[in-house]
């Protein structure tokens, strides 16, 4: 273990649930070895409601979370990122951000839940997917070792992460 804590950014448009979802669980799953970010190309300014219910359901920290623009991170006296990941969703046609510099970018799609139509209860599990398929990537985040992550192969090991579907959104 190199001892180093690397800054993530999970970087979407609006900021208002997958990007902060990533963020409350990296936060959690993380401290030590990683420092949770998120942000926004367009953010909406309010985090979803959903999101906030879902994150406190599950037991994850939400003092703090709040939907701020990436140019927050990119201002000078910012931690710089050592890793920013888009989260949001190509197939739908939603354009993905791009962040400047060198840090390690790589792109784990997922549908904006926070786009969902339905039923309550259909918004919820689409919400509960989202935050189940991002738990299951950041837990294989977090299982990388030092020499991974200190090596050219981090956005290899990233991409190998984010290259799995969503999963269809948990039944009641």
């Amino acid at each position: 273990m190199t001892g180093k804590t690397y800054d993530v950014l999970f970087l979407c448009t609006g900021n208002s649930a997958r990007s902060i979802l990533a963020e409350a669980i990296l936060a959690r799953k993380g401290p030590g070895r990683f420092r949770a970010h998120s942000a926004g190309s367009h953010p909406t300014g309010v985090v979803h409601p959903m999101a906030l219910d879902l994150l406190r359901e599950r037991g994850y920290e939400t003092a703090g979370l709040r939907s701020k623009g990436w140019e927050e991170f990119a201002k000078p006296g910012a931690p710089a990122m050592d890793v920013v990941v888009t989260v949001c969703d190509v197939a739908a046609g939603e354009a993905c951000p791009l962040w400047p510099g060198r840090p390690v970018t790589v792109h784990w799609g997922l549908p904006d839940p926070a786009a969902s139509a339905g039923s309550e209860e259909e918004q919820r599990g689409i919400f509960r997917g989202v935050s189940v398929e991002l738990e299951r990537r950041i837990d294989r985040l977090q299982i990388l070792s030092a020499e991974s992550l200190d090596s050219q192969g981090l956005a290899a090991c990233l991409d190998e992460i984010g290259r799995n579907e969503a999963p269809a959104p948990e039944e009641d």
